[in-house]
């Protein structure tokens, strides 16, 4: 689990900023990417913030880096005026803890974000990562999956159940979206007991958000991988989801994140041509490092700070903008 800082991390962490520390202009932008901030520790989400450490690392930001909304340091990392150590604040999916615990969280420190939304999961929908890790919470403890080419698995305790999750979401990940949500449905059926219906944010929570100044982007419209779909299936992914958030918020919704995100892999040319088209007029991926100036921003690279520890957090954001400052230099 994401833990929280001991005075000695503390010190780290304001070491490392100041060694980030540069000109009075920097040339690389960091983007973070979360997904949850849970209201408590969660030991089958080792790896997402609960509510205090996520405070602690939004005040670890706040005191040393420059925290600034999405397309203002884009468009600033254009023009070479992005202040020093300049950070933006991501979310992909649409959970509902983004409004219910994350949005008071950046309210209270006056920090901007970008909410990345699929909505076709908003009010009562479950994507199909969520349904597998809530039906192994609930499965018994030999749980065979072995008919429908899952495995079989012996869940004794938090650690196997984890286990368990870490090799049958990369197994479905990549299958066409209708057959993805088939066997996830196949296997929460066989796991027994009722699963969730809250976990992501109602349509009043994703306009809640706008109102209190967070910005909406789209995510697609179910979250499907592009790359494995038909050239028709992701460009009515991207348009409408576009559309839907844009009727929910009565606002442009111009940023878009690619789902799973890694270039090559999840989308290709023909997805960042498709959502330029759209209208979007930026995109993210999620190809570690900072962004710099002339980079293409239908590609805009992001950082994931799930680090185990504070420290380790800290000084991945410091190499980032070490290496990329020296890339540039």
């Amino acid at each position: 689990m994401i833990g929280r800082l001991n005075p000695f991390e503390s010190v780290l962490l304001r070491a490392g900023a100041r060694l980030a520390s540069g000109s009075q202009r920097s040339t690389a932008l960091l983007v973070l990417i979360y997904h949850r901030v849970l209201h408590a520790p969660d030991p089958l989400l080792p790896e997402e913030p609960d509510a205090a450490g996520f405070a602690q690392r939004l005040d670890l930001l706040r005191d040393h880096f420059t925290v600034l909304p999405l397309r203002e340091a884009v468009a600033r990392l254009a023009r070479h005026s992005l202040p020093p150590r300049s950070v933006c604040i991501t979310f992909d999916d649409g959970y509902a803890n983004n409004c219910e615990v994350a949005a008071p969280l950046l309210s209270a420190r006056g920090m901007p974000a970008t909410v990345f939304v699929a909505p076709g999961f908003l009010s009562g929908g479950r994507m199909f990562n969520d349904t597998i890790i809530e039906a192994l919470r609930r499965a018994p403890e030999q749980f065979d999956l072995g008919d429908i080419g899952l495995g079989q698995h012996v869940l004794s305790d938090d650690a196997a159940r984890r286990k368990a999750i870490a090799s049958i979401i990369p197994a479905l990940k990549h299958l066409p979206p209708g057959l993805r949500l088939e066997r996830a449905a196949a296997l929460a059926e066989r796991a027994g007991g009722v699963l969730p219906t809250d976990l992501m944010m109602s349509d009043a929570q994703v306009l809640q958000l706008h109102h209190g100044g967070i910005e909406i982007g789209a995510h697609t419209l179910n979250h499907p991988i592009l790359a494995s779909v038909d050239e028709d299936t992701a460009r009515h992914e991207i348009v409408a989801s576009k559309a839907r958030l844009e009727g929910i918020i009565g606002a442009p919704v111009t940023s878009f994140a690619y789902p799973n995100g890694r270039p090559g892999r999840d989308y290709g040319p023909r997805d960042v041509a498709l959502a330029r088209a759209a209208g979007f007029e930026l995109a993210l991926s999620t190809a570690w490092g900072a962004a710099t100036a002339g980079r293409d921003v239908f590609q805009i690279p992001r950082v994931a700070p799930w680090d185990r520890t504070a420290p380790r957090f800290g000084l991945r954001l410091v190499r980032a903008y070490r290496e990329r400052n020296a890339a540039v230099a």
